[in-house]
């Protein structure tokens, strides 16, 4: 697993975060990547050499590894942050979509000329793919959470295992090495987790709530004046001409910017 890249990729992402994403970025790399890589990974090295049973029957010792450890902890959790990353390509795409749409618009109306005021602004099409990058992420979380849980039974890793799966001759037990270890690097990266899903939804509800107050004060500057003011019959109304002219011209700004929805 290529660490470099995803670290590049998410650095990338980084800079069209909001404050719970940077923080997300944080936890996904200091208590997550490095604790796999430098700790967590060599725990299970050498899993299976470790699991031992009271029998010398061949192959038991095989099929019961399979059948208590189907994949590996460590196997989970490398796809588990790949797949977390695959979403956050969607918004790197869209921002080189966005750059590359600057770029022939300055061609035909000059270098003066600008599409998007920042490229890298979350408003139109790049909010709902942002806001989308969240879901599919806070999904990919708890999926994987769940079936860490289905396969090991509420993330526990007892010291005995009884197992009489074929070719054992009959009942044996078999021991789990260094159980303790794992147990406590298991509840250790599933609180990891489970912190990046807090922090995707507070960012997420932290755009909608953001969106709606811009909407609403968009709504205001659309509300028209109860009497509309004229040069002659000034005393008598609420809105001078000149600063409703101004209010026309604001709204009117706001709306050309907001016009693109990618």
């Amino acid at each position: 697993m290529d660490w470099k890249m995803l670290e590049a990729l998410l650095s990338g992402v980084n800079k069209y975060s909001t404050v719970f994403g940077r923080i997300w970025l944080s936890v996904v790399f200091v208590f997550r990547v490095m604790v796999f890589v430098v700790a967590a990974e060599r725990v299970w090295i050498d899993d299976q050499k470790d699991f031992d049973c009271n029998t010398r029957q061949p192959g038991c010792a095989n099929a019961c590894y399979d059948h208590f450890f189907p994949i590996s902890h460590t196997r989970i959790w490398a796809i588990q942050l790949i797949f977390i990353t695959c979403p956050s390509f969607m918004v790197v795409m869209h921002v080189a979509y966005r750059e590359e749409r600057e770029r022939k618009y300055r061609i035909t109306h000059g270098e003066n000329a600008r599409l998007y005021d920042n490229t890298g602004q979350k408003h139109g099409g790049l909010w709902w793919t942002y806001l989308l990058n969240l879901f599919f992420k806070t999904a990919i979380e708890v999926a994987f959470l769940y079936l860490l849980h289905l396969i090991y039974n509420n993330f526990d890793l007892p010291r005995r295992v009884v197992c009489d799966l074929w070719p054992c001759p009959n009942q044996v037990d078999c021991y789990i090495g260094r159980p303790t270890e794992k147990r406590v690097f298991t509840y250790f990266m599933v609180g990891a987790s489970a912190v990046c899903i807090v922090l995707n939804v507070c960012e997420i509800f932290y755009l909608i709530a953001i969106r709606v107050l811009r909407l609403s004060h968009r709504g205001s500057l659309h509300a028209s004046p109860k009497k509309r003011c004229s040069e002659p019959d000034w005393n008598g109304c609420q809105t001078p001409a000149a600063d409703y002219q101004k209010g026309n011209e604001a709204d009117f700004n706001i709306e050309e910017k907001s016009t693109s929805i990618f």
